[in-house]
Formats: structure tokens, sequence, C-alpha cells
């Protein structure tokens, strides 16, 4: 492959992981405000609903602009961005004043806007497409970077 179709596959797979995580944020945050509300996860059902929506439209924007810079540019990573998520489970679940689980101080250090711990470990916790696709965006940048740095 050249170069130029290179940069195209990668493109592609930026787009439809971008796509892939937008479809599945607005799910993953009912679900982790669900999980920690415990029996108020009725209650709170509303507003989980409106936070996954906004998370749905602005997380992905955050990445489609990472994913638009060149791949020496970019200073983070789509997971890193999926990870900051997080603080739209955790503003329902605060507003709503349900206590933040104990944390062992590597994570409050690893992790520190995780109050609730909800924040997606790996690609597949947001689901198998957006897994995949992570893993193939990985896959590609790497391949980039390899080819344009050590000439292979």
């Amino acid at each position: 492959m050249s170069d130029e179709s290179d940069a195209r596959l990668m493109a592609e797979i930026s787009a439809r992981l971008v796509e892939a995580s937008a479809r599945a944020l607005g799910p993953w945050v009912e679900t982790a405000v669900a999980q920690r509300a415990g029996d108020r996860a009725a209650e709170l059902a509303s507003a989980a609903t409106a936070a996954g929506e906004r998370c749905a439209e602005e997380v992905p924007a955050t990445m489609t602009a990472l994913l638009a810079l060149d791949i020496d540019a970019q200073r983070s990573t789509p997971l890193g961005i999926l990870r900051s998520a997080c603080r739209y489970p955790a503003a329902v679940l605060a507003a709503a004043g349900v206590p933040a689980p104990a944390r062992d101080p590597f994570d409050e250090r690893a992790n520190p806007d995780d109050r609730y711990e909800v924040g997606p470990a790996t690609w597949a916790d947001l689901g198998e497409e957006v897994g995949e696709l992570g893993i193939a965006w990985g896959a590609a940048k790497a391949h980039l970077h390899k080819r344009r740095h050590l000439g292979r």
C-alpha cells in the first residue's frame, strides 16, 4: 500500500470509530447511571437519557477534531476521549446525591475525574463494534507511524 492509500484507510477507520462511538455513548451513559443508581435508576432515567444525548453529540465531536490532526500531532487518543465521557453519568449521579464509591488511591490518581468508576477501561466497554474499530484504529495508526518513522 502507498502512503496515500494508508492515509485513506486510516481516515475511513477513524470515521467509522467516531460513528460507532456516537451510537454507543447514549446507551452507555444510561447503563452507567442505572448501575450506580441502584433502586433509584427509574427516577434518574430521563436525566440519564438527556446526559447520554449530550455525550453522544459532544464526545464524538472532540474525537473528530483529534482524528483530523496528523498522527504526529495527536496528543491524546480516541480511547482517552471516550474515558473522559465518565463526566456525563457522574453529573447525573452527583446531582441526584448518589454517593460515590470509595476508591483506592491508585485509581484516584490515575482516573481523578471518574469518581463513580464508570469510565470505559477498554474500547470493548462501549460494545463489540467500538471494540473492533478501536483495535483497527490503533493498528492503522501504528502502521502509519512505523512506515513514516522507521521506513517499513
